[in-house]
């Protein structure tokens, strides 16, 4: 369909001021309000996080392009109905215990519900206790752990082994990222996963979840 092609384009040029006339162009020829979202909106995302992860795209572009999916979002949600916006998952994400950093999350978070997941943000400075009780209310499937420094890093190994004693490490898959985080940290305290930015947080969490 021509015109979420046209969407899907607007997303990544990041047309603010022309999304919505697109979107509501595509309402009116009857298209169904998730088509809409996954195929024009996501569709644009899909062709920003690997432009954004090859240098293509810088941040400020992303943040247009995740404002246009905002404002398209916006106009289809009073016609989800009670069903609601179709998900991906539900993912978890705080910056650990002891950092105050939260550009880098931030930009995670915008990424993934750009990219249609719902994601319950925990903010900065979140205790292991605090993750444990998220997973046990929430029921994601994924939990995300960033941190910026390396005094605060072994928080995250705090955190996976909270969720071992309080029973909840089984159901749910544990990713982390930041910048003194490897892969090679990952697999020492039993992550599930590591993404060196946002971009590859995105395509983590797809794997993840479509493996599942």
């Amino acid at each position: 369909m021509a015109i979420l092609d046209e969407i899907k384009e607007a997303v990544v040029d990041g047309e603010t001021d022309e999304i919505e006339e697109l979107v509501q162009q595509a309402i009116d020829e009857g298209i169904d309000p998730n088509v809409i979202i996954n195929d024009g909106l996501i569709g644009g995302m899909d062709i920003v996080a690997p432009l954004f992860r090859d240098g293509e795209m810088f941040v400020p572009e992303v943040m247009e392009a995740a404002d246009c999916m905002k404002l398209g979002t916006a106009l289809l949600k009073p016609l989800l109905g009670d069903a609601g916006m179709e998900t991906k998952g539900k993912i978890v994400i705080g910056t650990i215990d002891g950092d105050l950093h939260d550009i880098g999350k931030n930009l995670v978070v915008l990424m993934l519900e750009s990219n249609g997941y719902e994601v319950i943000d925990l903010g900065i400075d979140v205790e292991a206790e605090t993750f444990a009780q998220a997973v046990e209310e929430q029921k994601p499937q994924i939990v995300g752990l960033s941190s910026m420094l390396t005094t605060t890093m072994m928080q995250m190994d705090t955190t996976i082994k909270c969720l071992e004693d309080k029973g909840l490490r089984d159901q749910v898959k544990v990713i982390i990222g930041g910048a003194p985080i490897t892969q090679e940290f990952a697999d020492e305290i039993g992550a599930d996963g590591f993404s060196k930015d946002a971009s590859a947080c995105v395509e983590l969490c797809d794997s993840i979840v479509n493996a599942a």
